[in-house]
């Protein structure tokens, strides 16, 4: 054991034989995150969608007009305002739908699921769907009935 141990105190760290440029470039491939404001709508205490790392994050969208009020009708209207909303962020941030990888939609009532898949899935290609989440949640956002985040690759 203790010839284990002595061994393992002998051994030196691998050599570093890259140079500072190569270091430089890859600390600069390493991008700061950009925090993206609403450009239109109420203000929110956070950032409407944030870029990082070859990646377009958007926040939780729910079903709100240009006004910042809840659309009427129930659960059909919100989702397809919220799936609306979700595309015109990514658009104005250089994305689209297709560029979309990943979901996760919260739902005031689980019952609903199967209500938001129908219009859900008439706003991806069927070949391309994003990986997804669903779950219930007590109360959320304005009242609202369905709220989803996105994750998308950058441009």
């Amino acid at each position: 054991m203790l010839s284990a141990t002595a061994s393992l105190l002998a051994c030196e760290p691998p050599e570093n034989n890259s140079t500072a440029a190569e270091t430089s470039t890859a600390k600069a491939a390493v991008a700061e995150p950009e925090f993206i404001k609403a450009k239109s709508g109420p203000v929110r205490p956070f950032s409407q969608a944030v870029r990082a790392n070859g990646f377009l994050i958007l926040s939780g969208q729910i079903g709100t007009d240009s006004s910042g009020n809840l659309v009427a009708g129930g659960i059909k209207p919100e989702t397809r305002q919220t799936m609306d909303n979700i595309k015109k962020v990514l658009e104005e941030n250089g994305s689209s739908m297709d560029r979309v990888v990943k979901c996760t939609v919260f739902l005031a009532d689980m019952k609903e699921w199967g209500t938001v898949n129908e219009i859900y899935v008439t706003y991806f290609d069927p070949a391309r769907r994003p990986a997804r989440s669903a779950m219930g949640a007590n109360g959320l956002a304005l009242g609202s009935q369905v709220e989803i985040e996105c994750l998308a690759v950058d441009r």
